[in-house]
């Protein structure tokens, strides 16, 4: 019976050693990576923002940034703003929960729901209409935002995006345990700093395989932000719940009438491209889509210069993607890091998820 006592006074103790650590960690996180923007109350939920003004002799209209899982606004603007900046009105948002966002009880419910808040902030900000641009998980939101906001949608520019239903539908163990209640919450409170620690430079590099990584991307992009115990729950239970939401929302993308432009690389480790970049392209009319060899997951970092034409493109400018497309794979024709620790995912085209 004492060693059982003993036990329990041990794992108890490990516990509170584990929150502390986590609580310490967060704090030291927050304090290295300070609020970049301002912030709006929108349905309870405080969404941090940076809003880069309209310029005088702007040529663009206002472009809308959403980012995808486990990052924050400072993922799209790092690479994007500088292209931008005096051309158009831009927004760059932490999505609920992530960031310095709060999550707000409604933004659980969906990406529909996120898409509701941006269009609340829009309004906020005194945007009619704005080009959306959504990377990986930021690509369901957007796909959300155009297809209930037609009104708002000036144009859909999609990046690695996810957005359809995958088979078996399967995601890392560790999203499913945290968007548990009570053990979700315990986990987050103790485990996921000190292990997401260790695993997020192995992590990243698979982000960006077969590409290099960028010199400080980690930091400078504020990515140990989705450590915190709040967003790392949120991060979780956005990924859980995206197959169920998908399987609805797909059948609809027809209904979205926007100029769209879809993004992808052939060597994407972390979606499947062949399952949601063709998905968007067959399902939304008149969607270009442009494959990019040997590009990964990230080419708001790799690829910004498509990027930016694309944005040019859904807004009526007579943009050659593919030339552009080209010039970026001239560039990076010869990557291949990480190859060993990070394979490619596929899924033979039988399997493909219908819509």
């Amino acid at each position: 019976m004492n060693l059982i006592y003993a036990a329990c006074a041990f794992l108890l103790a490990l516990v509170f050693a584990l929150a502390g650590v986590t609580r310490a960690g967060a704090w030291l996180i927050e304090w290295r990576n300070p609020p970049a923007g301002e912030f709006a109350d929108i349905d309870d939920a405080r969404i941090h923002y940076v809003h880069v003004p309209a310029p005088r002799n702007a040529d663009l209209p206002a472009i809308v940034f959403i980012h995808g899982a486990s990052a924050n606004l400072r993922d799209q603007m790092l690479p994007i703003r500088p292209l931008l900046e005096g051309r158009a009105e831009m927004v760059f948002l932490d999505r609920p929960g992530f960031g310095w966002s709060g999550r707000g009880p409604g933004n659980n419910e969906s990406p529909s729901a996120q898409a509701n808040t941006i269009a609340e902030l829009m309004d906020r900000l005194g945007i009619h209409k704005a080009i959306v641009v959504g990377h990986s998980f930021g690509g369901v939101v957007t796909a959300a935002f155009g297809r209930e906001h037609p009104d708002k949608t000036l144009g859909l520019v999609f990046l690695s995006p996810v957005s359809h239903p995958w088979p078996g539908g399967a995601t890392a163990w560790y999203y499913k345990l945290t968007a548990t209640p009570i053990i979700g919450w315990l986990f987050s409170q103790t485990l996921a700093y000190p292990a997401g620690t260790l695993q997020m430079n192995g992590a990243t590099a698979c982000v960006f395989s077969p590409n290099k990584v960028p010199g400080f991307y980690v930091g400078n992009a504020s990515i140990p932000l989705v450590l915190r115990p709040g967003a790392f729950r949120a991060n979780a239970i956005d990924v859980a719940g995206l197959y169920d939401y998908a399987l609805k929302a797909a059948p609809h993308y027809r209904d979205i009438k926007a100029p769209t432009v879809v993004i992808s690389g052939d060597r994407d480790k972390v979606v499947y491209a062949s399952i949601h970049s063709v998905g968007l392209v067959r399902d939304i009319p008149g969607a270009e889509l442009i494959w990019v060899h040997n590009l990964g997951h990230k080419p708001d970092w790799i690829a910004p210069d498509l990027v930016v034409g694309a944005i040019e493109k859904v807004a009526g400018k007579d943009v050659d993607l593919k030339a552009l497309a080209k010039i970026v794979e001239a560039r990076i024709t010869g990557d291949a890091y990480n190859e060993g620790q990070c394979p490619d995912i596929t899924v033979p085209d039988a399997e493909l998820a219908p819509t």
